[in-house]
C-alpha cells in the first residue's frame, strides 16, 4: 500500500543518515569504510553487525539480518514500514507529504489517537506539578523532603501530586478539548459501576514514566496516606505505554550510561530518585518487576553491562534471580549487589552516603559466581542427591547462555562446586543447551549454498557498482535467470532499472522479501568484489547454454537408444542445434 509518494520515501532514503540512525541504539567503531558493533537483534560478545554508509545497508554476519534504515527501524521499533517513514521523516526535518493513496483511514487513526494520547499526558502531568507546588500538595512535599528528594530532583524528575478532589484532573483535560472516551481510553480517568466518571488517581504522589525519548506516556501513583491501598497505583496498558517496554529513567540516564559503559538496575522510583540525585551511578529502574526481554533489548542500546540492586528480602532477590537469568541469556554481563538487611538503594544511600553505596558496587560479584553459591547454600555435596539437585538447578541456567564457551566455563564451575567430572556437567549443559535450542523461535536465515558464484558477485555488483550490474543484466534474457536461486533479486532489479543508480541499492532492498533482502545485505558486506559484472552476466549465460546442451544431449542418447535409424532426422536437428551452442560457449570464452 503506497501511503507516501515514492519519490519522498526515496529522498528521504538518501538523507537519512544510517550510521547516525543506528548509532542511537548500537554503539559503533569506524573499520574502513564501514561501521562494526555488537547486533542489536541476537545476542553476541565478538561484533558482527556492519553498517554501510555509502550504500545505506546493515547486515549481520551472526544472526543474517539485513537491509536498509527503514527496515532497520521497523525491526528494532517493531514499526510498521509507515511509522518507520514518519519517524525518520521527524528525526531528519522534512515534511511529510500527502499520501498518495486513501485508503490508509485505519493508519491515519491510530496515529491520531497516540498523538492526542501523548498530548494529554503532557497536560496531565502540568496539572499534577501544579498542584504538588499548590497549598493541596503540602504533604506530598513534606514526605519528599523526609525522604531526603531535594527541589532540583523534584523538578527534573517532574514529580507531582494528585489532590483527593474526584474530578480534578477530568475537568483540566476537558478544559482543553480532549474527548472523555479519550481520556478513558488514556487510564487518566476511570468510570465507576455506577456510571460515574472520575480520576484515577488522588490523594498520591504522582511519578511520571517516559519514553526513552522524554515523553510522558503514563504515570505511578504513591499512596500519601499510610492505610492507603494499593500502595502504588499505576497506569494501565495503552496504545503509547506498555510497562514490559518501559524503563523507568532511561531518559535521564541514557547518556551517562552510555559513556561510563554500565547501567545499575534498581527495582523503585525512590530507589532511582536517590541514586540519581547523588549521581552516584548511572541507573535505571525495573518498577517493581522482573525485567523482560524487551527492556532487556532497550537497555542494551547504550550498554550491556548491569549491576543489579534490588532489596535484600525474599521477594526483592527473587525478581533479581528472575532479572539476572532473562539478562544472562541475553548475552549482557551481569553483577549483583547485596545491600544489608532492611536496607534498600535509597536507605543505604541516605544512611551511608553515595561513596559507600559505590564502594559496595565494586564489591558486587558476577551473577553467576553469586548463582553458584546461593544454589549451593543448604546442600551436602558428599551425597550423590545433593550433587543431583544442584546440578539439576545449574543446567538449566547455564543451558541459556548464548555463548558456547561460556557454557563451558561455567561448567567448569559447577563441576569444581559440585565436585563432579567436568566431561560429564559440560556434556549434560550441551545436552540441556541443545534441548533448549529446539524449543525457542529462531530466525530463518537465508541459504546461500544455491547461488551459483557469478550470482554471488552480480547481487555485489547491484548493491556497489549498480551501473555496471544493471548493463550486464541487461544483456540476460528471462532464461538466462529462469532457474536461478537468486532470479526474484535480479528480477526485482529490472522492474527498477529506470531508478538513478545511487537510489537503486535502497529501493532494491525495500522491495525484496525480507529473506532476499538479508541475502543481498550478506554479500553486499563483503568487502571486495567476487568479479566484474560483465564477466558475472557471461557465466550466467554460459550457464544456461551448458544447461541446455546438456538436455540436447540427453535427448540424443535416448533417441538412439530407441534407434538411431528411426529417429535419424531428429537427431540430426538436435545435433545440430548441439553444435550451435557450443559455438556460442566457445565465443564467450
Amino acid at each position: 500500500m503506497g501511503l507516501f509518494p515514492q519519490q519522498f520515501i526515496d529522498d528521504l532514503r538518501l538523507q537519512a543518515n544510517i550510521v547516525q540512525v543506528v548509532q542511537e541504539y548500537v554503539p559503533l567503531k569506524r573499520v574502513g569504510n564501514t561501521y562494526k558493533g555488537l547486533c542489536p537483534f541476537h545476542s553476541e560478545k565478538t561484533p558482527s553487525f556492519h553498517v554501510n554508509p555509502e550504500k545505506g545497508f546493515f547486515h549481520c554476519f551472526g544472526c543474517g539480518v539485513g537491509g536498509d534504515v527503514f527496515k532497520f527501524l521497523e525491526m528494532h521499533e517493531k514499526l510498521a514500514f509507515p511509522d518507520a517513514v514518519r519517524t525518520l521523516a521527524q528525526k531528519f526535518g522534512l515534511s511529510l507529504p500527502e499520501r498518495s493513496e486513501g485508503n490508509d483511514d485505519d493508519a491515519r487513526r491510530d496515529s491520531a489517537l497516540r498523538e492526542a494520547l501523548l498530548k494529554a499526558h503532557e497536560v496531565a502531568a502540568s496539572y499534577f506539578r501544579e498542584q504538588l507546588a499548590s497549598p493541596a500538595g503540602a504533604r506530598a512535599r513534606q514526605q519528599l523532603a523526609e525522604r531526603d528528594v531535594a527541589p532540583a530532583t523534584v523538578e527534573a524528575l517532574g514529580l507531582g501530586f494528585a489532590p483527593a478532589a474526584r474530578e480534578g484532573l477530568k475537568a483540566r483535560l476537558l478544559e482543553h478539548g480532549f474527548a472523555q472516551g479519550l481520556l478513558l481510553e488514556s487510564g487518566l480517568i476511570v468510570q465507576r459501576d455506577n456510571g460515574d466518571v472520575v480520576d484515577r488517581f488522588r490523594n498520591r504522589l504522582m511519578v511520571p514514566i517516559c519514553r526513552d525519548m522524554g515523553s510522558v506516556i503514563a504515570f505511578g501513583g504513591r499512596a500519601i496516606d499510610a492505610d492507603q491501598v494499593p500502595k502504588y497505583l499505576n497506569s494501565p496498558e495503552t496504545p503509547i505505554y506498555s510497562k514490559s517496554r518501559t524503563l523507568y529513567g532511561l531518559n535521564l540516564t541514557k547518556g551517562q550510561i552510555r559513556k561510563v559503559g554500565f547501567a545499575v538496575l534498581v527495582e523503585g522510583y525512590f530507589d532511582f530518585a536517590q541514586l540519581f540525585q547523588s549521581q552516584a551511578v548511572p541507573v535505571v529502574a525495573s518498577c517493581g518487576t522482573a525485567l523482560t526481554p524487551q527492556q532487556a533489548q532497550l537497555l542494551r542500546r547504550y550498554s550491556s553491562k548491569v549491576v543489579l540492586s534490588f532489596d535484600p528480602d525474599a521477594a526483592g532477590q527473587s525478581a533479581a534471580a528472575r532479572s539476572c537469568e532473562m539478562l544472562v541469556s541475553e548475552g549482557f554481563d551481569v553483577n549483583v549487589v547485596v545491600l544489608d538487611k532492611g536496607e534498600d538503594p535509597d536507605t543505604f544511600i541516605r544512611r551511608h552516603g553515595a561513596e559507600r553505596y559505590r564502594e559496595r558496587l565494586r564489591g558486587s560479584r558476577p551473577y553467576l559466581e553469586y548463582l553458584l553459591d546461593q544454589a549451593a547454600t543448604g546442600l551436602d555435596f558428599g551425597h550423590d542427591d545433593s550433587r543431583r539437585q544442584f546440578l539439576g538447578r545449574m543446567l538449566a541456567v547455564a543451558a541459556r547462555l548464548p555463548d558456547a564457551a561460556a557454557r563451558d566455563q561455567f561448567a567448569d564451575r559447577i563441576a569444581h562446586k559440585a565436585r563432579i567430572t567436568e566431561d560429564v556437567v559440560r556434556a549434560e549443559i550441551r545436552k540441556a543447551a541443545v534441548n533448549r535450542r529446539t524449543t525457542l523461535t529462531t530466525r530463518e536465515l537465508p541459504s546461500f549454498g544455491q547461488l551459483k558464484q557469478a550470482e554471488k558477485a552480480l547481487i555485489w555488483a547491484l548493491i556497489h557498482d549498480t551501473a555496471d550490474a544493471l548493463g550486464a543484466l541487461g544483456e540476460l534474457d528471462d532464461a538466462d535467470l529462469e532457474t536461478l536461486a537468486g532470479r526474484e533479486i535480479f528480477e526485482m532489479a529490472r522492474s527498477l532499472q529506470n531508478n538513478a543508480a545511487d537510489v537503486l541499492p535502497s529501493a532494491l532492498l525495500q522491495r525484496l522479501s525480507t529473506v532476499n533482502a538479508q541475502l543481498v545485505t550478506s554479500i553486499a558486506a563483503t568487502p571486495t568484489p567476487p568479479a566484474p559484472a560483465v564477466e558475472c552476466a557471461r557465466a550466467l549465460k554460459r550457464l544456461r547454454w551448458e544447461r541446455e546442451r546438456a538436455d540436447i544431449q540427453r535427448e540424443i542418447d535416448r533417441l538412439q537408444q530407441l534407434g538411431a535409424q528411426q529417429h535419424g532426422s531428429e537427431i540430426n536437428d538436435l545435433w545440430q542445434r548441439k553444435k550451435d551452442l557450443m559455438h556460442r560457449i566457445e565465443d564467450l570464452t
